[in-house]
């Protein structure tokens, strides 16, 4: 028998594989509308082990049982979906925990910052709210998220993400732990400046001030300079104490309106190793809102601690035709080596396609969480 007749013999295999999986889903269309009915749930893990093993045990070796393994389970995955998808659309939908507004309404609000006058935070809020935005700044990330959870500001500006240096992990902490909500994003350029008290050249440093974050996006200089480094809370707190102290063996490094604010000299700008730096922030409120226009979602979720979990989970967006432009990881505390996954995908949660896929995850996923749509 010659290559062409074995395809052949291939192709025959391969059209009664697609008739009897569409039989199959078929009857998975009954079995959604009898859970309809009776208000069953779609997962059942136990019913589809047992149906794992007994499958695998038809077989005849090793290897054909784990593919026959897998298969299954890609079968089942896709009876789930299509049975999340007619309970969706049975449902309308589902009710939708967040209120859809024309637009986030940003008019005489009060706005909360991380960080002293200067800050990055305070240029990213000014770009956002604008120049006349009715603000005030806290010590800690943690002081903004408790600011808005009690009432006392409507917004926090808060930074997440740096192009270079990666993620603000705390932000994805306290996201967790409060109950505040992605409403919008800005991002906005970083160009770190080295500066110092008058009269200060850069012989005379011996100690440079600034964010971890930013020590690190500035390793390169800094490693070259030698000079001791010491982490503080915000850039533009290092500033402030370089002004304060008149130590011209102390520099700080932050951005160009904290050196104007605190009346610094720039020795150096532009420090940072990757000169087109931006920094993503987050715009942050109690309230569980989104625009209409909306059209990214974030959301965290944990998975079982077993091969092929997060694969599946991820599954639910890839079925929906749903890309993910993001996933991040952060421990879980008191678990150690699980983890917390955090995921950025473009949609709406009007659309019928992220409707599905939150029903899927919701089902197979733990503590899942919608952490905004902006």
């Amino acid at each position: 028998m010659d290559l062409s007749q074995l395809r052949g013999e291939l192709d025959c295999i391969d059209r009664q594989i697609v008739e009897l999986y569409e039989k199959r889903m078929e009857v998975c269309a009954q079995v959604a509308a009898y859970k309809i009915e009776t208000g069953k749930r779609v997962f059942d893990k136990e019913r589809e082990q047992q149906k794992l093993k007994s499958v695998s045990e038809l077989t005849h070796n090793e290897l054909n049982a784990r593919g026959i393994r897998d298969l299954f389970e890609q079968i089942m995955s896709m009876s789930r979906k299509l049975q999340y998808q007619m309970i969706t659309e049975h449902n309308g939908g589902g009710r939708l925990s967040f209120i859809e507004m024309g637009t986030i309404d940003c008019q005489k609000c009060r706005v909360v910052f991380q960080g002293a006058e200067g800050a990055y935070s305070q240029a990213a809020m000014m770009e956002y709210f604008g120049e006349t935005v009715d603000s005030f700044n806290v010590d800690t990330f943690r002081d903004a998220m408790l600011a808005i959870d009690e009432g006392s500001a409507d917004f926090a500006v808060l930074p997440i993400e740096n192009s270079s240096a990666g993620i603000v992990s705390e932000i994805y902490d306290l996201l967790v732990e409060f109950e505040n909500y992605i409403v919008g994003e800005q991002i906005i350029r970083i160009e770190h400046c080295l500066m110092a008290a008058p009269g200060t050249k850069l012989e005379d440093i011996q100690t440079v001030y600034s964010h971890p974050q930013s020590l690190m996006q500035s390793a390169h200089f800094l490693l070259e300079a030698g000079w001791q480094q010491i982490s503080m809370k915000n850039n533009a707190f290092a500033a402030k104490k370089v002004a304060e102290e008149k130590d011209k063996t102390q520099a700080a490094i932050a951005g160009e309106t904290a050196a104007k604010i605190y009346g610094l000299d720039i020795l150096k700008r532009g420090v940072n190793d990757v000169k087109n730096n931006s920094t993503r922030f987050i715009i942050i409120t109690n309230q569980k809102v989104f625009a209409t226009n909306a059209a990214k979602i974030s959301l965290c979720f944990e998975v079982s601690h077993e091969s092929g979990a997060l694969y599946h989970a991820l599954s639910h967006l890839m079925y929906n035709g749903l890309n993910v432009t993001k996933i991040e990881s952060r421990p879980i505390a008191g678990r150690n080596w699980e983890y917390r996954f955090f995921l950025d995908f473009e949609g709406n949660l009007t659309d019928s396609a992220v409707r599905n896929a939150l029903r899927g995850l919701r089902e197979e996923t733990r503590n899942m969480k919608v952490l905004g749509n902006y």
